[in-house]
C-alpha cells in the first residue's frame, strides 16, 4: 500500500532521514529508541517556544492558546479511538505511568496487583514501588520466552475476583512482539470487572492502531518522541472512571483535572501534527470519510510496510541472506511471529553484540544494543544472554536500507 513514490513523499515529511547532523549518511534503524520526527513537529516546537503569553488569562493569545489546546485534545482523542475519557500531556511516559498506577493504586483498599514479566521497568517499577509502599500483594503473570510476549491465557490463569489494578505492555521494545491488548482486558474483566487496567502504549504507538473503545482500559500511555514528535512530554489518556479515584490537584483546584500548572501549547500542537500525519498518510492508501477512518487506514498500511520490511531483514533481498539464514544468529521471539512491530532482536554466537552495533556504525547503520539490565533483564535472562542488538524500523525505512544492513551484516559474521 506504501508504494516507491509514496515512500519517498514519507520521508520528506520528517527531519533527518538518511542523515545524521553529527555523522553524515546513515541508515537510522534505532527507532525504538526514538522515531524520527516530523518537519512540522520540528516548526511547531519553535513556533509555540518564542510565544510568551499563558493560558487563562483574556487576551487574544490566551484565547488563541486554549482554542489550539482544545482542538489538539479532540486530535488525540480521535488518534486513540476514543469515545470518553480525556487526554492530558505530563512529563514524559514514564512519569505519567508512575502517576497513573499511583492513583489506581492508592485509590482502591486492598486487593492484587496484577503485571506480567514482559513488561518495561516504567510500569513494573510504579507497580513494585506502590505495592511496597501500601503493602499490596504485586503478582506477575510470565511471558512466553521463546514468542517473547505474553498472552491472554496468561493472564486468565493468573486473573482473581479480587484484582483491582492491571497492567499490560501493548509492544515490547526488547522483542518487538505486541500484546494482545483487547482479549487480556477481555481475560481481566470475565473475572475481575472492576479493575482498572492500565496500558504501557509506549512503542506501539508508531507501529499500528490504537482503539480504546474495543481496549475497554482505564489508562493509556505514549512518549511522543517515539511517534515522529519530539522529546519533553508525554500523553495519557484516563477514563472518567480512573479520574473519579481522584487525581493529586492544587488545594481548591478542579477535581477532575489531571494537569498541573501552565500546559506547554507545544506539545498539544505538536502532538497535534502527529495525528495530521496519520490523517494525511491515511488519504494516500484510503478514501475513508473521517478523520478516525484515515488514521485507521494508516495504521494498516504502516502494519504492511514494517512486516515488508521485517520479512526482508529476516529472509532476504535480492542476493543478499537474511538474518535467519546466517550462521550462528538467534532471533528473539522467533523467526516468523506474527505479533512482530517493526523490530527484529537478536544475538550471534561468536560476536558480542556490543562489536555488531560498532561495526554497523561503522558502516553508517544506526542499531543498539540491549543489555540485561533493568531495561531489558527481564526478556534476556532467561534467554541466557547478557546482551543483544535492536534492529528497530518504521514505515518511512525502505527494503533498500535493509539490504544496506544486510551487506554490512554479511561482512560482519564472515570476519
Amino acid at each position: 500500500m506504501i508504494t516507491p513514490a509514496l515512500l519517498t513523499e514519507i520521508r520528506g515529511k520528517f527531519a533527518h532521514v538518511d542523515t545524521c547532523p553529527f555523522q553524515g549518511s546513515r541508515v537510522f534503524f534505532e527507532n525504538a529508541g526514538g522515531a524520527l520526527t516530523l518537519n512540522a513537529a520540528v516548526e511547531t516546537s519553535a513556533k509555540f517556544a518564542a510565544i510568551p503569553d499563558n493560558q487563562g488569562r483574556d487576551n487574544p493569545a490566551a484565547h488563541a492558546l486554549m482554542d489550539i489546546i482544545r482542538d489538539s485534545k479532540v486530535a488525540a482523542m480521535d488518534w486513540l479511538g476514543a469515545s470518553g475519557g480525556q487526554v492530558f500531556v505530563g512529563e514524559s511516559g514514564t512519569e505519567l505511568l508512575f502517576r497513573l498506577i499511583r492513583t489506581a493504586v492508592a485509590g482502591t483498599s486492598g486487593g492484587v496487583l496484577l503485571g506480567s514479566t514482559v513488561e518495561h521497568p516504567a510500569s513494573r517499577s510504579a507497580m513494585a514501588h506502590w505495592a511496597e509502599k501500601l503493602d499490596r500483594d504485586y503478582r506477575l503473570v510470565s511471558h512466553d520466552d521463546a514468542l517473547g510476549l505474553v498472552s491472554a491465557d496468561a493472564y486468565a490463569a493468573a486473573v482473581t475476583p479480587d484484582t483491582c489494578v492491571a497492567t499490560i505492555l501493548h509492544t515490547s521494545p526488547v522483542t518487538g512482539m505486541g500484546m494482545d491488548v483487547v482479549a487480556i482486558s477481555a481475560a481481566i474483566r470475565a473475572v475481575a470487572p472492576e479493575c482498572f487496567i492500565i496500558v504501557d502504549g509506549i512503542q506501539h504507538a508508531s507501529h499500528g492502531l490504537v482503539d480504546l473503545v474495543a481496549a475497554d482500559v482505564d489508562g493509556y500511555v505514549i512518549s511522543p518522541y517515539k511517534v515522529f514528535s519530539r522529546h519533553g512530554y508525554g500523553v495519557a489518556w484516563v477514563s472518567d472512571r480512573l479520574t473519579a479515584l481522584g487525581p493529586e490537584q492544587l488545594a481548591g483546584g478542579p477535581t477532575a483535572s489531571w494537569e498541573f500548572g501552565t500546559r506547554d501549547t507545544g506539545a498539544y500542537a505538536s502532538f497535534h501534527d502527529v495525528v495530521n500525519y496519520f490523517d494525511w498518510l491515511g488519504g494516500q492508501v484510503g478514501d475513508g470519510e473521517t478523520r478516525r477512518d484515515r488514521i485507521e487506514a494508516a495504521g494498516v498500511a504502516i502494519k504492511a510496510h514494517e512486516k515488508t520490511l521485517t520479512n526482508a531483514m529476516l529472509h532476504g533481498t535480492g542476493n543478499l541472506r537474511g538474518l535467519a539464514e546466517l550462521a550462528g544468529v538467534h532471533i528473539v521471539g522467533g523467526i516468523d511471529n506474527p505479533a512482530r512491530e517493526g523490530l527484529v532482536c537478536f544475538w550471534a554466537d561468536g560476536v558480542a553484540a556490543a562489536d555488531i552495533v560498532a561495526a554497523l556504525n561503522a558502516e553508517g547503520v544506526r542499531t543498539h544494543v540491549r543489555k540485561a539490565d533493568h531495561y531489558s533483564g527481564n526478556i534476556l535472562t532467561p534467554l541466557g544472554q547478557s546482551a543483544a542488538v535492536r534492529v528497530s524500523m518504521c514505515h518511512y525505512n525502505s527494503e533498500a536500507e535493509v539490504a544496506r544492513f544486510l551487506s554490512v551484516m554479511a561482512q560482519v559474521l564472515d570476519s
